[in-house]
């Protein structure tokens, strides 16, 4: 949970350097001019630029810790696994933002930098629930379900569906693609993720595993749309003509991006639920008496 309450520091401090257009305040890299460990004069851009990499190095320090500290105590290798890429993906995630300032903010390295930042925070969420008491020590359950179209396979494509809409978001927010791609995908995502949430609530909502995070989900999915609507306003309508990035367009900008990883993360919550208390019955289903006859007949 700390990892991931960091990380969700470090996305909003990424921001904030998109946002006030500082990404090359500090030209080189690893280095800042020049130095390994001096402290820079926080002084404009300078103070978002170099103040993301400190966030930066904190959670890479946190992550290692956790990664070790996953290996040598969890006996689930699926878990100890998962540490290890979260590793891996915090390690690249550093080079790619290394990458950024050497080659002068390529926006298609720029946009891979975001998309894996995160990518990066749903593992550490992940890892946050599939460690807690609420995972390990509550009992698994079978619920029955009736739909065509199982919880599990809606929640994962609502899921992927955010998942790249945040792409498509980043790679607007740094001049590689056009806007209408993204306002288009919102609308997809609004529809399956609507979808989710209100199949969960009408068959499942005595289920507090899947209510919960229906219910988070439907909150920040209403606020996402409100701040999306704010960011159009001031980035794109107001502050076109801009000399620099003013105020509203960076508090609209950097919560929308804040509130669109939350989005991202309830909704992986939510599938990952969705798989635990539903996969089970799922299978056993695949594999009934039923089924065994009609593939005997066959």
């Amino acid at each position: 949970m700390l990892v991931a309450c960091a990380t969700f520091l470090l996305l909003i401090a990424g921001a904030l350097v998109t946002s006030n257009d500082a990404g090359l305040s500090v030209p080189d890299w690893p280095t800042s001019f020049g130095s390994l460990y001096k402290l820079p004069r926080m002084v404009g851009g300078v103070k978002f630029e170099h103040g993301h990499r400190m966030v930066a190095e904190l959670v890479g320090l946190l992550t290692i810790i956790l990664a070790v500290w996953t290996w040598r105590v969890d006996r689930r290798g699926w878990v100890r696994k998962l540490g290890i890429a979260a590793l891996a993906t915090v390690v690249a995630q550093g080079i790619l933002g290394g990458i950024t300032v050497l080659f002068y903010l390529p926006p298609a390295v720029s946009t891979a930098h975001a998309t894996l930042a995160q990518t990066f925070f749903c593992i550490v969420v992940v890892l946050a629930l599939v460690t807690g008491r609420g995972w390990t020590e509550a009992p698994r359950m079978e619920l029955a379900e009736s739909h065509r179209l199982p919880l599990t396979r809606l929640a994962t494509v609502a899921a992927a569906s955010v998942y790249v809409q945040l792409i498509l978001g980043a790679g607007f927010r740094h001049s590689g693609i056009k806007l209408l791609p993204h306002l288009v995908s919102a609308i997809v995502v609004t529809t399956l993720v609507l979808w989710t949430i209100t199949r969960v609530l009408a068959s499942y909502g005595s289920v507090a595993a899947l209510r919960r995070p229906a219910v988070v989900l439907m909150a920040l999915l209403v606020t996402q749309l409100g701040l999306g609507f704010a960011a159009y306003l001031t980035r794109v309508q107001w502050g076109q003509d801009a000399v620099q990035p003013e105020m509203p367009m960076i508090v609209s900008t950097v919560a929308h991006v804040a509130v669109g990883a939350l989005v991202l993360a309830s909704a992986v919550v939510l599938a990952m639920q969705a798989w635990r208390h539903m996969g089970r019955a799922q299978e056993n289903k695949a594999i009934s008496p039923s089924h065994l006859r009609k593939a005997v007949n066959a």
